[in-house]
């Protein structure tokens, strides 16, 4: 789509449409400042030239810096939620999570940003990083919590989902270290990771049949 194109369709929108198509191109430009520079050095000019507007545009959408950066990880983590949504099929609750670890590989291969915006939130946007994590628990917890209905979890209470959740969240952020992220770019993850992770929700780690309850 040309600019031309871009140009004409925005000025179809009405107002409130056209509020918010600007405020995603905010957040879409501080995701790739923040990503390439790091909170520190994301300031509001760089984030408005990136985003093409004029710096009191940015200040209809958000009172400061500040605010901008304590709401962009929690955007990207819903976003995140929806795209493995989205390529989450219906079929048997393991075979769900294992679609959804490997969607997890295809997001930041697609928000390469992501993992820095992530790791630096904890020090420059903490209210941001504990919304992320809110969101992101509960929405995990929600789909736990269906699959002990559906009686493809036995024996785990509410408080041990939450503690699954984020073994598996955390999970996630050092196989991405390890695999995905290199100096070139964000590349697919090896299937052995893939064959891993599958190997360890459906079978465990542990032989079974040991005495495993005791000390």
């Amino acid at each position: 789509m040309t600019q031309a194109d871009v140009t004409a369709k925005v000025t179809k929108l009405n107002r409130v449409e056209r509020n918010a198509w600007t405020k995603q191109k905010i957040f879409d430009a501080a995701t790739k400042i923040v990503g390439k520079y790091g909170y520190a050095e994301a300031s509001v000019a760089r984030i408005t030239e990136q985003a093409g507007v004029a710096q009191g545009t940015f200040y209809n959408h958000f009172e400061n810096r500040q605010e901008l950066l304590d709401q962009l990880l929690p955007k990207i983590g819903l976003d995140m939620v929806e795209f493995i949504r989205a390529r989450t099929g219906t079929a048997h609750a393991a075979r769900q999570e294992i679609e959804r670890f490997s969607a997890f590989f295809d997001f930041i291969r697609e928000v390469p940003e992501f993992l820095r915006i992530l790791n630096e939130a904890e020090f420059f946007a903490p209210i941001g990083y504990q919304k992320h994590l809110d969101n992101v628990s509960t929405a995990y917890v929600r789909i736990l919590r269906r699959a002990r209905l559906a009686g493809a979890i036995d024996d785990y209470s509410d408080e041990e989902f939450e503690a699954i959740v984020h073994m598996l969240m955390g999970s996630r952020g050092y196989l991405s270290r390890r695999y995905s992220y290199s100096p070139d770019g964000v590349t697919a993850v090896p299937d052995h990771v893939i064959s891993a992770y599958r190997k360890l929700m459906t079978r465990g780690l542990f032989n079974s049949s040991g005495d495993q309850d005791k000390p």
